[in-house]
């Protein structure tokens, strides 16, 4: 059992770290290309159709035309899916790391190289062009009765830098004369700290909260001044508001994280396991010599049931975090038995903290 325990919040954070400026985004950005140049790994055109009929479009465009009864029997082209990240702010003539993915049944995607591809967004535009020789990081092999060995996803390889940015996302950034500050994690006392920490460095008046989770901030109009003032903002420092008392249980692999405000109201607890031993075993009946008896197998099931002991333990008004591990430690509960203890606590109310368990 792995017990990790948050430590209190009591350093002092910036506001980057707490929050992110709004309509400052990531923007996703999808394709549809070719891998050609695969060593025989590509997609069986026979179970991948849409591979043969992309190559033919292409080419077509290119000016080769492919007879229409005619379907080529093509083992060194992949059909793939490309993604990519557009970061905010990115301007035309600039690059971004893209990944590929197979959509088809190649075995691997080593060795290819990506043909011209766009990057559309969700409004349909194309804001990228993807093209580049892959990087995969894993390989399989295969052998010829159908065993096969396979490190990592070898369908799947990135392109640093693989496509070229055309168009640049409009952006509200220097629209308006105040900016809205977004929390990673919604908290009211950390708003509210963080606007009077701004009108402290600031001036009173410059920051209000809006909610929980956003706080307006009077902002320069000229765009200019207003990366200035951001840059100002973002580094002022506060102490967050800590966060709310939980217990999270990984059932999977019994590790357990206890938040620094859960206390436990007064309850005892008895903790006691019972252990059932069963053993099969066989008794071998022989006959006397020269009886004409035959030789009899009998099964024998020995049980045993061993009760342990039952320690219990009491939890007095307002027990700290510490005190709850000392006591679970003690009567060496194991991770699930420590769940039920958890769930029991809470079932009778003397949990004051949310228990999550995934």
């Amino acid at each position: 059992m792995l017990l990790l325990v948050t430590a209190p919040v009591s350093a002092f954070e910036r506001v980057k770290d707490l929050a992110s400026v709004a309509g400052v985004r990531n923007n996703q950005l999808v394709g549809y290309g070719l891998v050609v140049g695969l060593d025989g790994t590509g997609d069986q055109t026979t179970q991948a159709p849409f591979t043969v009929q992309s190559l033919k479009n292409m080419l077509g465009q290119l000016g080769v035309t492919v007879p229409p009864n005619v379907n080529p029997q093509l083992k060194n082209v992949a059909a793939v899916a490309i993604h990519a990240d557009l970061p905010p702010f990115a301007k035309p003539g600039q690059t971004i790391d893209i990944t590929v993915s197979s959509i088809g049944n190649a075995g691997s995607l080593r060795g290819g190289s990506l043909l011209m591809a766009p990057l559309k967004g969700a409004d349909g535009n194309t804001y990228a062009i993807a093209q580049g020789n892959l990087i995969v990081g894993g390989f399989g092999v295969a052998g010829a009765d159908g065993s096969r060995v396979s490190v990592n996803i070898p369908s799947v390889g990135r392109i640093p830098n693989g496509a070229t940015i055309e168009r640049e996302v409009p952006s509200s950034f220097a629209r308006g004369d105040s900016i809205t500050l977004n929390l990673h994690r919604p908290d009211f006392t950390t708003a509210t700290r963080l606007s009077e920490a701004v009108n402290n460095f600031l001036g009173q008046g410059t920051a209000a909260p809006l909610d929980g989770s956003s706080i307006r901030v009077r902002a320069p109009m000229d765009p200019g001044q207003r990366v200035s003032f951001i840059s100002v903002v973002e580094n002022i420092t506060l102490q967050a508001g800590e966060p709310p008392a939980k217990v999270i249980v990984n059932s999977r692999t019994g590790t357990v994280v206890i938040g620094n405000n859960v206390r436990v109201w007064p309850a005892a607890v008895s903790h006691g396991s019972l252990t059932v031993t069963i053993t099969e075993r066989f008794d071998v009946s022989q006959p006397e010599p020269f009886s004409q008896g035959q030789t009899v197998v009998t099964p024998r099931t020995d049980i045993d049931v061993e009760e342990a002991g039952s320690p219990m333990f009491l939890f007095g008004p307002g027990t700290t975090l510490d005190e709850i591990v000392r006591a679970v430690n003690q009567v060496g509960a194991a991770p699930g038995d420590l769940v039920a203890i958890l769930e029991a606590l809470r079932e009778a109310g003397a949990l004051r903290a949310e228990l999550v368990v995934i």
